[in-house]
């Protein structure tokens, strides 16, 4: 829960009246930071948690109780203590052949080496303060006329040279031959690992959406890649599979501690019941 913010002593001859006064997070009383110190919301969620686990290493009985208002910063030999708790305090299963074998049938696509597009692109980049719905209009009214049947040759390199917001837009928005790990998420997403074959040659139907704004996508050209045999990848799928089920149980055991706590100043995600999803 976040505490509100009080202003002044509460005297109307004060001269501090209505000032408002610096909010400090606290958890179970303990500050985060010094009333004239502010955090950045990273680091501050970063403090948050390395509190939480210091006091639930003190409940354990594992390091001393901190007789100070404001949250220590732990030493190397008390972060030891801390990661010997959680490495004991959260357990994940092992995946084993069978659960690697169905990740492996369920994205194939994923895991093929080799796969390139040559791609251009157009980028109407969505940018602190810009109208998003008139962007996407013009992007839309692009899109159209590049998708018509009689398009001029010529036509998509004119309007990524007129409209890109992207370095691209110098050589007609050709991005040359690109490989999902050059792309963004997102964009590798659409471009490579869609199941459907929605991605054929030539201009792409609907604007794709990612983190840089609004692109017109062309497929000039295609290179297959290959597949590795489930048993050349066995090793690296139980790997990946074993990260994420340790950052899935991690995740649960701070949402409980948080959940276990009076947290004041900050928002954090939480849960009163182990049984988290």
């Amino acid at each position: 829960m976040t505490a509100a913010t009080t202003t002044g002593c509460g005297s109307s001859h004060c001269a501090c009246a209505g000032a408002a006064q610096p909010q400090v997070a606290t958890i179970n009383g303990i500050a985060l930071h010094e009333t004239d110190e502010t955090l950045d919301p990273v680091t501050l969620m970063e403090r948050a948690h390395t509190e939480l686990l210091r006091q639930q290493a003190v409940k354990a009985g594992l390091l001393p109780r901190h007789t100070g208002l404001v949250a220590p910063e732990p030493d190397e030999a008390q972060r030891a203590v801390i990661e010997s708790m959680l490495d004991e305090a959260v357990v994940s299963p092992e995946p084993d052949e069978a659960e690697c074998r169905r990740h492996y049938e369920a994205n194939k696509s994923r895991w093929i080496v080799g796969q390139a597009l040559h791609v251009r692109h157009i980028l109407f980049a969505v940018t602190p303060g810009v109208n998003v719905h008139a962007l996407s209009q013009r992007a839309e009214t692009a899109l159209l006329e590049l998708s018509r049947k009689d398009v001029p040759a010529g036509r998509f390199e004119q309007l990524a040279t007129q409209l890109s917001n992207c370095p691209s837009s110098q050589d007609g928005g050709d991005l040359g031959w690109v490989t999902p790990e050059d792309c963004a998420p997102e964009l590798a997403n659409e471009l490579f690992f869609q199941t459907d074959s929605r991605w054929g040659m030539g201009v792409h139907p609907r604007l794709v959406h990612t983190r840089y704004g609004l692109h017109i996508i062309e497929v000039l050209g295609r290179r297959k890649g290959t597949l590795p045999t489930f048993e050349e990848l066995q090793n690296r799928i139980r790997a990946q599979l074993a990260l994420q089920s340790r950052s899935t149980a991690l995740r649960q055991y701070m949402q409980l501690l948080v959940g276990q706590a009076v947290i004041e100043g900050i928002d954090l995600e939480g849960a009163s019941t182990p049984l988290v999803q």
